[in-house]
């Protein structure tokens, strides 16, 4: 009995200890479909926002063939146009508008260049190549601006930022680093990181200082300070324990949002590091194979506003890019047979919920 006795006492201290710890929680929000594409035309992986407040979504199918889509949305989720991105690979990443003179550029990840593509018609030619033999390796992926309009695109298999005047032409190295790389391959020339990309999604912070690197394989965000006469300083790691960090997004407070694409979630972190807010999560697959919620999400922007955060689900089973592991919601995505999605939900960054609800 007194074995008895102190085992219930024991209990009673962790029930106690439990019941005065606070009950926060995040406070994941709601994730709302803007719009869902076609199943036939490939899922979608690269977003931006253009000035007329439309979303612009192009095509990268593992399941489609020819030329990539570029899909117009409306903020209230209507198809405005869908035109052929004349000229380009199947495989369609990041794309934005320069603000210095309007051109949309996409990143043709399929051809390894960077296509300036008419937004109305599709019509495209060719804004920037790589140097030598950097193409043949190459995975452009995510692109910025600076403010001069200088564009800087991130790249995925050689660790690089590559970097080109507002007008184009062939790309100059501003940055390569271990830090912006992959991991090797999955041969005998290396280890194997899942997925192996690494640096992706690219922003500057407001001041302009530094260009923060989402840095996929290795699970880190990448800061490269800006030094004065535009070169790039030395990278250092910012922060790590993000599960596959993809596109990111920098609001006007300088909190840095990430696509954690396979965690299904989106990381809000503030100019310290420090995690604000995780929000949204995989909900399902309703009875048309359509996903609710987040599933491997992977570029994000926010409306004109600032109101609204736009995020596309890539939806990708990752043996489909070669790679030889799945991810936790690999399963899931082959589920997905009636379209696939792109998210909406508020810009907002909630407190914690202290009823743990």
């Amino acid at each position: 009995m007194r074995g008895v006795k102190v085992a219930s006492a024991a209990l009673g201290l962790i029930m106690g200890v439990l019941a005065s710890a606070p009950a926060n929680a995040w406070q994941r929000g709601p994730v709302d479909v803007l719009a869902v594409l076609p199943f036939a035309s490939g899922s979608v992986e690269g977003l931006t926002v253009g000035t007329d407040g439309n979303i612009y979504v192009p095509t990268f199918g593992f399941n489609a063939n020819g030329n990539a889509l570029l899909f117009v949305i409306s903020p209230d989720g209507n198809i405005v146009r869908k035109v052929t991105i004349a000229n380009s690979s199947p495989h369609i990443l990041g794309l934005a508008f320069n603000p210095r003179n309007g051109f949309l550029l996409v990143l043709d990840f399929g051809a390894s260049r960077v296509l300036h593509v008419d937004p109305n018609s599709g019509a495209s030619s060719v804004f920037m190549t790589l140097p030598g033999t950097f193409a043949n390796s190459a995975g452009l992926n995510a692109l910025t601006f600076d403010k001069n309009g200088n564009v800087y695109v991130s790249d995925s298999f050689n660790g690089a930022i590559w970097t080109t005047g507002p007008t184009g032409g062939v790309a100059t190295a501003w940055k390569i680093d271990p830090l912006l790389g992959n991991g090797g391959s999955c041969g005998a020339s290396g280890p194997c990181l899942t997925p192996p990309f690494g640096a992706n999604g690219v922003e500057f912070n407001t001041a302009g200082t530094t260009l923060f690197v989402a840095n996929t394989a290795f699970h880190q965000i990448i800061q490269i300070p800006v030094n004065s006469d535009g070169s790039a300083g030395t990278a250092s790691i910012f922060i790590t324990g993000i599960n596959a960090p993809d596109g990111i997004a920098i609001d006007r407070n300088d909190n840095i949002w990430i696509c954690a694409n396979q965690e299904d979630e989106i990381v809000v972190i503030d100019k310290t590091g420090k995690v604000n807010a995780k929000l949204g999560d995989f909900r399902g697959i309703d009875q048309n194979g359509i996903a609710s919620g987040f599933l491997f999400p992977a570029s994000l922007a926010f409306s004109k506003d600032g109101s609204t955060l736009y995020v596309s689900n890539l939806t990708l089973y990752l043996p489909f890019a070669g790679v030889p592991n799945k991810a936790i919601d690999s399963a899931w995505t082959l589920q997905v047979k009636g379209g696939y999605t792109v998210s909406k939900l508020p810009a907002q960054i909630p407190p914690l919920n202290q009823n743990n609800q």
